[in-house]
């Protein structure tokens, strides 16, 4: 008992440290919260756990006693009789009418374990299910914090359109001025021009994609707005069987496979029970006709006694059905070392993301200040009359797809930072 306290003491320890390690703003928590309360099929999750809490108390009733009452009339033709010698009156020994009223209880006073295998086999469902509402919390946390970071994203990116159109119209500017001295041709504004229309339909894209994941935000949390503005999911590093284990400890996935392994092992239990013997007292109290000598009169009788049933020869139908449940709980089995496996990898590719996604971030910033550079020496070029209109949008251009590569390698960083998270069971939203 006491390894078991000090085992469970540990995790919850481990669990609270690595709780401490992900830093998540309070808009986004308050969202998931909301969320909770607010998503429909979650409501279905937790309404299977009175399903299984009625169902328990269902089984534990099959421990009380049953009392019955019933009434009924029999009559039988013919009926045997007899005349005794020196009589001339006919005697029957049962009567044409029968009555018959009673009341009838029966208790089992040993099923040898059938109904506390039964209750425990129902309480891995109660289990079960308490399990799944926490995994579809977890996913729809999961959900929830996605939509969010996909709209940080899209608002970036919007943020970057406006600022490629508003440099662009400022060339444009600067093209019908030149155009106006003779010091361009036509063909450059009507270039700029078809820049221009390819930016603003890039942008109604983006905007697009943005109103989808605010439709996305309303169906899971009933909110239409938020007003995040950064990656700011962080989680600390960690090694990877630390990562792993952490996956074992908390992640509602492994929780579930843990349950499904439970439950086929209460179903061995129960089987092998089917063969075990009943005892079952039973008796009764009512009013019925048909006693010699008088066999009208309705009188008062009663009844008791026990009976024990034993299966004496049920075909192997016991054997086999031990047998199946034996499989389907090396099936569970073999499904959480394959769970187990499938997670290993999810970990390296998601710490390999994050590693990845931070380099990337350091490299393409040296990328942008190099093309900003470029872009400035352009437009003064430009505005000189020593540059083409050409190699101003050249250089606008590889400013803007540096920017939008460091933007996507920020939200594939806060992707894999979340993914990581959700892998180990972080519950980040409390």
């Amino acid at each position: 008992m006491k390894k078991i306290f000090l085992s469970t003491l540990s995790i919850a320890l481990f669990t609270v440290q690595m709780q401490a390690q992900v830093q998540v703003n309070t808009e986004l928590k308050k969202l998931i919260t909301h969320s909770f309360g607010y998503f429909p099929k979650l409501k279905e999750a937790e309404n299977s756990v009175i399903t299984a809490e009625d169902k328990i108390a269902l089984i534990q009733t099959t421990a009380n006693p049953t009392i019955g009452a019933q009434a009924g009339y029999l009559y039988m033709a013919p009926v045997s009789k007899v005349v005794f010698p020196g009589s001339t009156e006919v005697f029957k020994f049962v009567p044409n009418h029968n009555y018959n009223t009673s009341v009838n209880a029966n208790y089992v006073l040993s099923d040898f374990g059938r109904i506390k295998a039964n209750i425990e086999r129902a309480k891995t469902d109660l289990q079960f299910a308490k399990d799944n509402i926490e995994l579809a919390k977890s996913q729809l946390a999961f959900q929830v914090t996605t939509i969010y970071y996909n709209m940080v994203y899209l608002q970036k990116a919007i943020s970057i359109q406006d600022s490629v159109l508003s440099f662009l119209s400022e060339n444009k500017k600067v093209v019908q001025s030149k155009l106006k001295d003779g010091e361009a041709l036509k063909i450059d504004l009507l270039n700029i021009q078809a820049n221009i229309d390819n930016e603003e339909n890039r942008k109604v894209d983006l905007k697009n994609s943005l109103q989808k994941q605010i439709n996305l935000l309303n169906y899971t949390t009933g909110t239409n707005a938020t007003t995040g503005t950064s990656f700011d999911f962080t989680i600390a590093s960690v090694t990877n069987q630390i990562a792993l284990d952490s996956s074992l400890n908390n992640n509602l996935d492994f929780k579930v496979a843990k349950d499904k392994i439970n439950q086929a092992s209460g179903d061995i239990a129960i089987a092998k029970l089917l063969d075990k013997p009943t005892i079952v007292m039973n008796g009764g109290v009512g009013f019925k006709n048909g006693y010699i000598p008088n066999i009208y009169n309705f009188q008062f009788n009663g009844l008791g006694g026990v009976t024990l049933n034993i299966p004496l020869y049920s075909g192997g139908k016991t054997k086999q059905q031990i047998k199946l449940q034996e499989h389907l709980v090396q099936q569970q089995q073999l499904a959480l070392e394959s769970l187990n496996a499938n997670y290993k990898k999810d970990i390296a590719q998601a710490m390999t993301d994050i590693q990845t996604n931070i380099e990337r971030i350091v490299n393409t910033q040296a990328q942008i200040d190099q093309a900003k550079y470029a872009q400035d020496l352009a437009a003064i070029r430009f505005k000189n009359g020593v540059g083409t209109n050409l190699e101003l949008t050249n250089a606008s251009t590889n400013v803007q797809r540096a920017e939008f590569s460091k933007l996507q390698f920020q939200y594939q960083l806060c992707v894999s930072k979340l993914e990581l998270a959700r892998l180990m069971g972080y519950q980040y939203w409390q």
